[in-house]
């Protein structure tokens, strides 16, 4: 009799450590919302919420509560791992993914393995799901297999001449993914010394972080990583350190490890990478860490010569992905070089092109974020941050015209070392 009580009762406090997971499926179909509820009912759970699966519900509700298991029907997608890319962001990182799709592809297990989620094929038994639900939530619980955090996305804006705008286009984009995509993201300041970053993310009274680097490899954890960052808003955040002490590359070193820290409290990582932030000990890091790398340009010879050297050092087998952007910050009389010749000679398109605004500066002044107004501007902005995000754009073309120029003039002007004028 006692083995019978004793087996019951390890039974029931089973049962009762799993009603208290935080459990929101976001549904496409009747059908899976209501397998859903009566496997949870049947099974004695507390009933999960239920919300469309739409961008704009994903975004409000997961921003809103706090969840541990999100089930995502994708049962009604064409390409379950093309949504889940489009929409990763939106769901925090401490949250354990299950996807429901039809896709009977070891391919899209793979992929989703790869991004952080869980896959399970439809059509699916009530018992399969609360077993495979219970599986998700011991995972959890052990912090093994995806039921560990995942980590954030790492995207590094690198500016191929000093005064290329690599600065602003960190703070809009940041700004971009945090406010209107609503994701967490961590701004990463590469310079030691001064940026205009705290400028360009309104921020009053700003003071760098003091970096004590002796003996960091085993003093740091997650609570002190945090520590060493500004919160700009309560989706965005800047880390920016800096020693009156330590050489760049220890500083450098520092920041990594930071970074790492933090990697699972956010969604997205932006790295500032201008000119006089830059090391060669950033290209391989670049090559196994960074998700995407923007490389920021302007129609001047020495910028173009370097953004085919980044190009060149950031290829080969890296995944990274690279985005080119071709920014002018003086007007078309002033250009050397127009797009057609530029892109001939880093033999690749310029993926967004952002036009000269002489009032840009007035309203950075102003205390306005670009992506918030209506300005030639906005729109390519727009689109950087939608290529980031992956989805579907068209190469942003500014309608400017550019003076012309015969490809024998552009050799002769890059094959020499031409200082800008």
């Amino acid at each position: 009799m006692l083995d019978i009580l004793d087996s019951l009762n390890k039974f029931e406090k089973k049962n009762k450590d799993v009603i208290h997971v935080s459990c929101v499926a976001f549904v496409q179909s009747d059908e899976c919302h209501q397998l859903i509820e009566e496997a949870f009912r049947f099974e004695g759970i507390a009933l999960p919420g239920f919300v469309a699966n739409t961008d704009n519900e994903i975004r409000r509700h997961a921003r809103e509560k706090k969840i541990d298991i999100a089930l995502v029907e994708l049962n009604q997608s064409p390409c379950v791992t093309e949504d889940m890319k489009r929409i990763s962001h939106l769901l925090p990182n401490d949250a354990s993914v299950i996807v429901i799709g039809q896709e009977d592809a070891i391919s899209t297990i793979r992929n989703l393995k790869a991004m952080g989620f869980y896959y399970l094929f439809w059509p699916v038994t009530k018992q399969e799901l609360i077993d495979f639900v219970k599986n998700v939530r011991d995972n959890r619980i052990r912090e093994a297999g995806l039921g560990k955090k995942r980590t954030a996305k790492r995207i590094a804006i690198w500016g191929c001449k000093g005064g290329v705008g690599a600065s602003l286009l960190t703070s809009e984009i940041a700004y971009s993914l945090s406010d209107e995509h609503q994701s967490k993201c961590l701004v990463v300041d590469h310079s030691y010394d001064d940026s205009n970053l705290d400028i360009y993310l309104k921020l009053e009274g700003f003071e760098r972080k003091m970096a004590v680097v002796e003996g960091f490899g085993s003093e740091l954890d997650d609570t002190y990583a945090i520590s060493m960052t500004r919160k700009v808003n309560h989706m965005l955040s800047l880390l920016s350190i800096t020693s009156e002490q330590h050489p760049e590359h220890e500083m450098k070193e520092y920041t990594r490890l930071l970074e790492g820290l933090l990697s699972e409290h956010y969604n997205f990582l932006i790295e500032d990478l201008s000119r006089g932030n830059q090391s060669r000990l950033d290209f391989p890091y670049l090559n196994s860490h960074a998700d995407t790398v923007v490389i920021v340009l302007t129609p001047l010879v020495s910028a173009v010569r370097q953004a085919k050297k980044v190009m060149t050092l950031l290829s080969g087998e890296s995944q990274t992905r690279h985005i080119l952007v071709l920014n002018h910050l003086h007007q078309s009389r002033l250009s050397v070089l127009n797009r057609a010749e530029i892109e001939d000679y880093l033999g690749a398109k310029i993926d967004v092109e952002i036009p000269f605004d002489p009032k840009i500066v007035r309203h950075i002044l102003d205390g306005d974020f670009l992506t918030s107004l209506r300005l030639d501007i906005s729109a390519p902005l727009h689109q950087l941050t939608s290529m980031i995000l992956g989805e579907n754009v068209q190469t942003a073309s500014s309608g400017l015209t550019t003076r012309l120029f015969n490809n024998g003039l552009m050799k002769k002007l890059i094959g020499r070392s031409v200082e800008d004028g």
